[in-house]
């Protein structure tokens, strides 16, 4: 786990590595680790803000041992549902550093609303990976308690969860816990494609003209399940922030040092009364949107295989073997604790218990309902007409 100071800095013993600032060949993109495993000392934002990270050797390991462990586990996530375990599972393969960025940037006061992918935040909040996998399997609702992990339940609907953010984070300001190093802030993730929604859009407006103390956090994936970018906005991302009088700022998605860094500062501003941010994390989904799609319909194996080139996973391992931070013992347990940890998981979802039926009209109003209770009694009734049949 990644611990840092304010700003997203930590104290390293080894020396920066002496790099340019920002990110070759796109000014517009905040990266502090290149593809191929370079470090960059330090990288300028739109509004001249400056990024940068040292964290300690046992630190930059501990962020790798986070990407390898989240994609392991959503992998056998991904086999579940294949084998028929899993009612549908939303896969994260490729924004690992996104995800593992952001959430090791929150601290333990801050807020999260997640939508049903965010499954490497959920790892990095201490949520058991098993929670979501429930959720898909249909036999609970996710059932883990927001107000103990500052991790909201997923959210289906897209866009959402942004104007629930809103609401939490309006709310933080009303209870006088801003302006301070110890404030708390909020954080709302969504794709690409949640852009074009309303929620997103009423979201914006009114963390905006209320100052509320929350990051806008998308995860830009290139596809709306099979709808491109181009189809939905005419400039970048990140820049749309200005419109509603906020600032943005897009960061390579698939580095998790820039998406730390730039994650820490966007919540350290909200949690000192700045106001709302936008983070537009540029990466890409390289596996299906969920795994009802079929992406080889709308997109070629050419453009996945660039974007294999530019792996989060890679760029770190590249990195702790340059900087020799790491060697193959390392990273050969690494593996086995990650293949260890799925079979694990695959045994607890294989062993997990169906709920009763009827359990379904369960905490669907806090004092019952007399319309409830009818429908509850007529299922039983309906349920009670198979017992004792060869059916």
């Amino acid at each position: 786990m990644a611990k840092g100071d304010p700003g997203g800095t930590t104290r390293s013993r080894r020396p920066a590595p002496r790099s340019k600032k920002g990110a070759a060949g796109n000014p517009e993109l905040v990266q502090l680790l290149t593809p191929d495993g370079e470090r960059i000392d330090s990288a300028t934002g739109p509004d001249g803000t400056e990024y940068r990270v040292d964290f300690t050797d046992e630190e930059y390991r501990g962020l790798y041992r986070d990407l390898v462990m989240v994609r392991k586990l959503d992998a056998e996530a991904t086999a579940l549902q294949r084998q028929g375990e899993l009612g549908l599972w939303a896969s994260l393969l490729g924004q690992e550093a996104a995800q593992v960025g952001s959430g090791r940037a929150l601290r333990s006061q801050d807020m999260a609303f997640p939508t049903y992918r965010e499954h490497g935040v959920l790892y990095c909040r201490g949520i058991d990976p098993i929670m979501p996998l429930g959720l898909f399997r249909g036999v609970d609702q996710g059932g883990w308690d927001p107000n103990e992990f500052k991790f909201n339940m997923y959210t289906i609907v897209i866009g959402a969860q942004t104007l629930h953010a809103t609401g939490y984070a309006m709310g933080i300001t009303m209870d006088g816990k801003i302006g301070t190093d110890d404030g708390e802030a909020a954080i709302a993730y969504f794709g690409d494609g949640a852009t074009s929604q309303g929620d997103v859009n009423e979201a914006f407006v009114w963390a905006s003209v209320f100052n509320a103390p929350l990051v806008f956090f998308c995860q830009n994936n290139q596809y709306a399940i099979s709808e491109p970018l181009e189809r939905q906005t005419r400039v970048p991302l990140y820049q749309r922030a200005a419109g509603f009088g906020f600032p943005g700022v897009r960061v390579d998605g698939n580095d998790v040092l820039a998406s730390y860094a730039v994650t820490r500062t966007a919540l350290d501003n909200s949690r000192h009364g700045q106001g709302p941010s936008l983070i537009e994390a540029y990466t890409y989904r390289m596996g299906a949107h969920t795994t009802s799609d079929d992406p080889t319909r709308y997109r070629i194996a050419s453009e996945v295989e660039s974007w294999q080139a530019k792996d989060p996973i890679t760029r770190v391992k590249a990195f702790l073997e340059k900087q020799q931070i790491a060697d193959a013992a390392f990273f050969a347990e690494v593996d086995e604790q990650a293949r260890r940890e799925s079979v694990h998981l695959r045994e607890r979802v294989l062993n997990m218990p169906n709920p009763e039926p009827v359990t379904m009209f369960d905490n669907v109003y806090p004092n019952g309902s007399p319309l409830l209770d009818e429908q509850r009694a007529t299922f039983n009734r309906y349920m009670e007409s198979f017992e004792g049949s060869a059916h």
